[in-house]
C-alpha cells in the first residue's frame, strides 16, 4: 500500500494483544505520524491533563497530540496524509472525549478531503440509551452532539449519524469508511480486554461512570486516587455512610484526586446488586444529605456541560424524584431512538 496514513490512536488500539502501529508497519503499510486523543498515545495521562506532541520513542513517529493547545488537527498536519485511521474502544457516553477527538478529525478530514477509516469496536454501554438531550447552548469537548448521556452507539454508528446529519461545521461531510465489528450486537455483553482510560479499570466500572460522573462537578469522590475508581461514593464526613477509603496520589492513574489525603466515608458499590444502567439515585441521594453544605462544592456550570442542559439541576434542586425527571426526558428520547435506528450496523435490543 503505497498510501501514507495516519492514525488517531491510543493504548487501547490492539489487534490481538498487539498495537495497531506494530501491526501496520509489520505489513508495510505506509504510517507516518500519529495523533493522540485525551490520555495520550499510551493512555498514560489523568483525565484533563494536556498531552503535548511528541515523537514516539519507539518507532519514531511524529505524534500530534489533540488534547493540547488544538484539539483539532490543522490543515498542515494533513497535509502529506491520504488516509486516516480511527481505531479507540469508546465506552458509549456523551461525555468521554475520545468521540470529540473524531468529531473534529471527521471535521478536519471533510475540510482536507482526506479519507477516514473507522475501525469499529464494540460497545460495553451499547444495549441501551438514557439521560438528557444536550441542548445546543452547552455544547463543549464534553458534548458536541445532541445525544443522551448514553447514546447506544458504536464509534462506527456515531460517526455515520455525525456524517449524515450534518452535524460538522457548515454541515460539512467527509469521506467516511466504517470496518464493522463480527459477531456481537446491541445485546452482547462485553468486557474490555484493556481499560479504556487510566479511571476505567474493569467492567463495573464501565456501566457506572455514567451514573457517578454528576459527582465529577462537586467534591464528591467517585475513587480517583484508588484502585477502584468508579466503583465507590465517599465525602469526608461520617454521616455519608459506613465505607471508608483515602485517595491517595497514585501515578498514571490520578496524581491529584479529589480529596487527597482525607478519609471519605461512603457506600461501596461492589458489593452492591446493580443493574448497570443509567440511574440519578446516587446523585440526588447525597445532593439531598450534602447538597446545601458549601463543603458539597457544585460547579453548577460543569454539571451543565455533563447533563447537556441546565434543568436536570433545577429538577434535582426542586426536589424531583428520578421517575420524575426521566419521565420529561422520553418525548426527546423516542425521538432519539427513531434517528438512533437509521444509524444501527448491528442488532436492536429492547431498551
Amino acid at each position: 500500500m503505497d498510501k501514507k496514513v495516519g492514525l488517531l490512536v491510543n493504548h487501547s488500539s490492539l489487534v490481538e494483544g498487539t498495537h495497531l502501529l506494530d501491526t501496520l508497519l509489520s505489513k508495510r503499510i505506509n504510517v507516518i505520524k500519529i495523533f493522540a486523543p485525551e490520555h495520550g498515545f499510551r493512555g498514560k495521562h489523568d483525565a484533563g491533563e494536556r498531552v503535548k506532541s511528541d515523537t514516539d520513542s519507539k518507532t519514531g513517529l511524529p505524534i500530534v497530540s489533540l488534547y493540547g493547545k488544538n484539539k483539532k488537527p490543522g490543515k498542515e498536519h494533513l497535509a502529506d496524509v491520504d488516509i486516516i485511521v480511527f481505531d479507540i474502544q469508546d465506552v458509549g457516553v456523551r461525555f468521554y472525549t475520545y468521540i470529540s477527538s473524531m468529531h473534529y478529525m471527521m471535521e478536519a478530514c471533510a475540510e482536507t478531503a482526506t479519507k477516514i477509516l473507522v475501525l469499529d469496536r464494540p460497545n460495553p454501554n451499547g444495549d441501551y440509551f438514557d439521560g438528557p438531550i444536550l441542548k445546543p447552548d452547552y455544547k463543549s469537548f464534553v458534548g458536541m452532539h445532541p445525544l443522551p448521556v448514553v447514546h447506544g452507539l458504536t464509534v462506527g454508528e456515531l460517526a455515520q449519524m455525525i456524517n449524515g446529519e450534518g452535524w460538522l461545521t457548515e454541515g460539512l461531510k467527509c469521506d467516511l469508511h466504517v470496518v464493522k465489528v463480527k459477531n456481537w450486537n446491541h445485546s452482547t455483553p462485553y468486557d474490555l480486554p484493556v481499560k479504556p482510560s487510566p479511571n476505567l479499570p474493569n467492567y463495573t466500572s464501565i456501566r457506572l461512570y455514567p451514573s457517578l460522573c454528576f459527582f465529577e462537578a462537586s467534591n464528591v469522590s467517585v475513587g480517583r486516587g484508588t484502585y477502584f475508581p468508579f466503583q465507590v461514593i465517599g465525602y469526608p464526613d461520617s454521616t455519608a455512610g459506613e465505607f471508608t477509603f483515602t485517595p491517595r496520589s497514585i501515578d498514571g492513574m490520578s496524581k491529584h484526586p479529589k480529596q487527597q489525603d482525607k478519609k471519605c466515608y461512603g457506600i461501596d458499590l461492589r458489593r452492591e446488586p446493580l443493574t448497570h444502567r443509567f440511574t440519578l439515585s446516587y446523585f440526588i441521594s447525597f445532593y439531598k444529605q450534602f447538597g446545601q453544605d458549601e463543603r458539597f462544592g457544585l460547579n453548577k456550570r460543569w454539571f451543565n456541560l455533563l447533563a447537556g442542559d441546565d434543568q436536570l439541576i433545577k429538577d434535582i434542586r426542586a426536589g424531583l424524584s428520578e421517575e420524575e425527571i426521566k419521565r420529561s426526558w422520553k418525548p426527546d428520547l423516542e425521538e432519539y431512538s427513531k434517528l438512533r435506528e437509521k444509524y444501527l450496523l448491528y442488532g436492536i435490543e429492547n431498551n
